[in-house]
């Protein structure tokens, strides 16, 4: 099945344009009229390099305010519309989108706008091109595909066929059911958007808000199913208005399109298995069992400082590599290896970053069936020179260059640790630390939409709304991406500008990309004097915050009590409780976080996130001091 983005979805000039949409996978292209009227290039060559980056021509858009207009506007929309046929002519494509008339003189009646497009399917057959007809959602006499389709029919012509737009349909809160009524073989094209539920103007929240499938509200999958249904057989394309795309890489944005589009075909294909997708076998998303281990890049005073952090939180040293300058450390069902090497991808990451986590690790049922939904869909594969003894542990490249590794039972991968490992010293339950409750990730909030989509389209995870964390010095954007079963989750927190806690690890770790860790304990009071023998230094909170907490819960005075002799925060909601123990920032900002969740609590303690942050901003240097 061809699969399409118009040019107005993605930044750049045509040329930029057309580069990215090839090399993203893309079969072809919808020319927006408005990126063809801006380059220099005649329609011909236009055409030319299209077809040469390995593109079809799927369409030319938009054609305004056509139907129902009086004479003599309704002969100079002829004429216009007989200009634009010499166009697409030259530019090598046969189909032009006529969106439904927002004229302030056009005539309603679906009788008169079948009229006029009767006589331009007969116009068009004379060059041999196709007229699709679309309902914008806002049109003046025509909004509903419903009543396009009936402009359509009463047409009667060949040439002149139904163009459907997911977010023209779901927009108005249309049932996109109604499509499978319609015959496939008049719908000419389809279009796909999907947007966040905003409460604006149809036009305004188009134009300015639209984004991916998959990264929005609307239940597109819902939509391409019903057309499916129909028997189409044509291109399945992507039509996106947005102002945080318009100034992203244009690279970045069309390998996103291109992940969002194969991920909802996908979808149709398992969900309306008598509809036909052609689409190459891939396996379904993935189930992500738990995260199977931590990987961090350090060397020298730094990786010593590390090593006395871990020591701090009860982790003992269970291993070192039988080749390499790789020892895990363990606690519980929680592994963290530190990776000294000089060479290869945590050297690389070091060398650019500093000490960082350079990579994770996550048990799957397939690790093969992982990597290869996720080169379906995109993601570039990873892999460096295994050496002897080790195992080739499938991965691909996540945020910020870092990288995802794979471990299952089935090919024998969850032996690394007793393969690669020579043991040390015994398991321990340390402080009560058992596992990873989630992994929080910082970036640019223009990355997030692209990285919420990276995980959802390739494992079982669903997004949780998004929430407002308060700086002192700004607003950070956050957003938990989760397993069901709440076994594996990822907070995606994106900094607006470097003077927030999380845009300021950005900056001066270049782009690292996981700034704390989480880690569970069954019972965070004793978790806490625990680690006071092993010399932990928790993250200390202002009196006042303990002072707030007694009025805005009932907690008992003695819990009370040892949460402000522990520095341990609390929250609560209809479902449980949640307590969070913090360590002071080390290396560039990173950080652990101890939880403990009672009940079904499901949250990560937003509303504590501006008390913890200005508690961390106490032990950085003040603003305007250098760096020593």
């Amino acid at each position: 099945m061809k699969t399409g983005i118009a040019t107005v979805s993605i930044s750049g000039n045509l040329e930029e344009k057309i580069e990215a949409i090839a090399a993203a996978g893309f079969t072809g292209i919808e020319i927006f009229e408005q990126d063809f009227i801006a380059d220099s290039r005649s329609p011909r060559e236009v055409g030319e390099r299209i077809r040469a980056a390995g593109l079809e021509l799927l369409l030319f858009q938009p054609f305004r305010d056509f139907e129902g207009l009086p004479a003599p506007l309704r002969h100079k929309a002829f004429d216009r519309a007989e200009r634009k046929f010499d166009l697409m002519q030259e530019l090598g494509t046969d189909l032009v989108l006529v969106c439904s008339s927002v004229h302030p003189e056009a005539l309603g009646g679906i009788d008169r706008a079948a009229d006029d497009f009767a006589e331009l399917g007969s116009r068009a057959a004379a060059r041999g091109l196709r007229v699709g007809y679309e309902a914008l959602a806002w049109g003046r006499h025509v909004n509903d595909h419903r009543d396009a389709w009936e402009v359509v029919r009463r047409a009667d012509h060949p040439n002149i066929g139904l163009i459907v737009d997911s977010f023209h349909t779901l927009a108005r809160g249309l049932d996109p059911e109604s499509i499978r009524r319609v015959p496939g073989d008049k719908i000419f094209f389809v279009q796909l958007a999907d947007a966040p539920r905003i409460d604006m103007d149809l036009l305004y929240w188009s134009r300015h808000f639209r984004n991916m499938p998959g990264e929005g509200d609307l239940d597109v999958a819902t939509f391409l199913r019903a057309v499916m249904a129909t028997g189409y057989s044509g291109p399945v394309s992507l039509e996106i208005f947005n102002d945080q795309f318009r100034g992203g890489s244009s690279a970045t944005i069309a390998q996103d399109g291109y992940r969002s589009l194969v991920a909802v075909m996908d979808d149709v294909r398992r969900t309306e298995p008598e509809v036909h997708v052609d689409l190459p076998a891939m396996p379904s998303r993935i189930p992500v069992r738990d995260t199977a281990f931590i990987e961090f890049a350090a060397r020298g005073a730094e990786l010593s400082a590390l090593e006395a952090q871990l020591g701090s939180l009860g982790f003992r040293r269970a291993g070192r590599h039988i080749a390499k300058q790789v020892a895990l450390w363990q606690q519980g069902d929680i592994r963290i290896v530190l990776n000294a090497e000089t060479e290869g991808h945590a050297a690389t990451a070091y060398n650019v970053h500093g000490s960082t986590i350079c990579a994770v690790g996550l048990e799957v049922g397939s690790a093969q069936d992982t990597v290869d939904r996720a080169t379906a869909l995109g993601a570039v594969p990873f892999a460096q020179p295994v050496g002897p003894g080790e195992l080739p542990i499938p991965a691909i490249r996540g945020l910020g260059g870092s990288v995802v590794h794979f471990i299952d039972d089935v090919s024998g991968l969850s032996d690394v640790w007793r393969v690669e490992f020579e043991p040390e010293a015994d398991d321990t339950d340390g402080a009560g630390l058992t596992r990873v409750d989630h992994i929080a990730q910082t970036m640019t909030y223009d990355e997030m939409l692209s990285w919420s989509l990276f995980y959802t389209s390739l494992f079982d995870m669903k997004k949780a709304p998004m929430v407002d964390v308060i700086d002192p010095d700004g607003l950070v954007r956050s957003q938990a991406v989760e397993a069901p079963d709440g076994r594996f989750r990822i907070t995606l927190n994106g900094a607006e500008t470097h003077r927030t806690l999380a845009g300021k690890f950005l900056a001066e770790t270049f782009g690292a990309t996981v700034q704390h860790i989480a880690l569970e304990t069954q019972d965070i009071i004793a978790t806490a004097k625990t680690l006071k023998g092993f010399g932990f230094q928790p993250l200390q909170i202002s009196p006042n915050y303990f002072d707030d907490l007694a009025a805005r819960f009932d907690i008992a005075p003695e819990t009370l009590a040892q949460l402000r002799a522990e520095s341990i925060l609390y929250d609560a909601d209809a479902n449980g409780e949640f307590f969070q123990l913090y360590s002071k920032p080390f290396a560039g900002g990173m950080f652990f976080e101890i939880v403990e969740r009672r009940g079904a609590y499901a949250g990560y303690g937003a509303a504590n996130a501006p008390f913890r942050i200005a508690a961390q901003k106490r032990l950085m240097r003040p603003k305007g001091m250098p760096a020593m």
